[in-house]
């Protein structure tokens, strides 16, 4: 067991005695997928929801593009999307997974216009549909060009009228507690105190989003580090296909530009795709031209960059006017100027970037994973809905369905048959100390999102994933040894968990030899017949 300090606090509707804090169901991730489930579980029980930052910051507040939705019920639209986002996943999606969520999402996203969602609408009073990367139709849904953040912040007003439910901040979750193959809870570390609370829970979720910080180049926020992915490995859960990890095309490219994402809806609304001598340059690759799947875009333009040696291609929608521009794309507009791009009258800098983790933790879509009491919804589960490769704006969705299917089964099981709260021994500090040596932290964060870009990125090698492997295994053992010696941080908690991440992602790729997806790797160029999830289970290390 580990040892640290513990800490006793009180959180109101919470019990809390000798320091260990209980509730029915705690949530850690304060994103869609989170908040959903906490509204829906908020009337069966007491409902704790962590976050580790600020209940506003998540992948989902991210989101640009919108959710992909066919409200209507229109039979031929809902086969359109089924096919194609079994299309997009390359042969590996769970076709009864897709047919579950395609099928729900309608009703799931008619409680978020109900909720009172700002999804843009027409003059005449309709929805404006869009259409991305990889569809056939327009049904993606949005709020203007920022569809995340105003689903985020509605959700939270929403939640937070709930009496049976509490956000609490600054609360970064360490270690699942696990025995005997069932969770009793978490160890959670108050990042404004340092102090560790021991946390039991009837039934403990993981919806703590993705995990693009373990490249260089992401669009994602600083906290997708894949925490969750991370803790579920440790305690024994199957994790399943993160050789599949999306590089969305289109980040902006710009020296104080961090992580900012140009979405894909500028290419579904019919921006092209130009080199450095303004030659549009897809048709090359793809009949679909810019309108392809995210993986084929982001191959080609990583190929089209390295032939010609470019440090960016730029995408171009200067032609269309200017009055519609600034009122589909607002914020990206304004984002843009602000690094004096004008991109009504010229193209925007891009380069691919990590953007989402297709894999995850091995999942029903209730939630249940391969350990008792523990579920994982959204971005941190893999179902088998994304397959080998996301369809754009699909994620948004998975996360309401997975909430509402979560919601049910554990209500249903709260009915019939309620798991028990477990005891367990709070944390104990032994005989660590305070670190003096940070910077030894930092250089290993670098180092393992520097070789996840160089070897395992866009496109492999069996050799550079061997390279990758040596090195992410010496920086492993040199983590688990500074754990052990040094009290807990924050930034050690994301390190550590980073690594099993890239641990886990150099795992799965180094068994797939074949390309497929997301997954290219040179010395197995083609598709190696019918597709197969990659699973592992690591034995915890840390």
């Amino acid at each position: 067991m580990d040892k640290r300090n513990h800490q006793s606090i009180n959180k109101g509707a919470l019990t809390v005695h000798e320091g260990i804090i209980k509730t029915d169901f705690l949530i850690i991730g304060s994103g869609l997928s989170g908040l959903s489930l906490g509204w829906k579980l908020s009337k069966a029980g007491r409902v704790l929801i962590l976050t580790k930052k600020s209940k506003e910051n998540s992948n989902s507040a991210n989101a640009q593009g919108g959710i992909a939705v066919v409200l209507s019920g229109d039979e031929k639209k809902i086969e359109k999307h089924i096919s194609d986002t079994i299309k997009a996943g390359d042969g590996l999606c769970d076709e009864n997974i897709v047919r579950m969520i395609v099928n729900h999402g309608g009703k799931c996203v008619k409680e978020l216009i109900d909720m009172g969602v700002p999804f843009t609408r027409t003059e005449d009073g309709t929805f404006d549909y869009g259409k991305e990367g990889g569809h056939s139709q327009r049904i993606v849904i949005h709020a203007g060009d920022i569809t995340g953040n105003e689903v985020q912040k509605t959700m939270i007003d929403f939640v937070e009228e709930c009496p049976n439910l509490q956000i609490v901040e600054h609360m970064i979750a360490v270690n699942l507690v696990v025995k005997d193959k069932q969770c009793l809870g978490i160890y959670a570390l108050n990042t404004e105190t340092g102090n560790i609370a021991s946390i039991q829970s009837r039934y403990t979720i993981l919806a703590t989003g993705g995990a693009g910080k373990v490249y260089v180049y992401t669009s994602n926020p600083d906290i997708a580090t894949g925490d969750g992915i991370a803790m579920a490995a440790r305690a024994g859960a199957t994790i399943t296909n993160m050789e599949f990890f999306q590089f969305h095309p289109t980040c902006l490219y710009h020296p104080y530009a961090k992580s900012f994402l140009i979405s894909e809806a500028l290419r579904g609304e019919g921006a092209i795709l130009l080199n450095e001598q303004g030659e549009r340059f897809m048709e090359q690759y793809d009949d679909r031209m810019e309108l392809a799947p995210r993986d084929v875009v982001s191959r080609s333009i990583d190929k089209e960059m390295k032939i010609h040696g470019l440090d960016c291609v730029y995408l171009d929608i200067s032609f269309k006017p200017k009055k519609f521009i600034k009122k589909r794309f607002p914020n990206i507009h304004a984002r843009c100027l602000e690094y004096n791009i004008d991109m009504t009258r010229e193209p925007i800098p891009v380069v691919p970037a990590a953007h989402y983790t297709c894999g995850g933790i091995l999942a029903n879509l209730d939630g249940t994973t391969t350990i008792k009491g523990l579920h994982a919804i959204g971005e941190t589960s893999c179902t088998g809905f994304h397959g080998a490769n996301r369809l754009a704006s699909n994620s948004l969705l998975e996360c309401v369905v997975m909430a509402d299917f979560t919601s049910k089964y554990i209500k249903k099981e709260m009915d019939s048959n309620p798991r028990a709260l477990t005891d367990f021994k709070p944390w104990d500090v032994g005989k660590a100390l305070p670190s003096k040596e940070g910077v030894v932290v930092k250089h290993d964060w670098d180092e393992i999102r520097s070789v996840m870009w160089n070897y395992v990125g866009i496109v492999r090698s069996i050799r550079s994933l061997q390279r990758a492997k040596a090195r992410i295994d010496l920086i492993s053992r040199e983590i688990r040894e500074y754990y052990w010696d040094y009290l807990i941080t924050a930034d050690l908690v994301e390190l550590r968990n980073i690594a099993v991440v890239a641990d886990l992602i150099i795992q799965s790729a180094m068994q797939r030899k074949e390309s497929r997806g997301t997954h290219f790797i040179v010395d197995y160029p083609e598709k190696a017949g019918k597709a197969s999830m990659t699973k592992l289970v690591i034995q915890a290390q840390t």
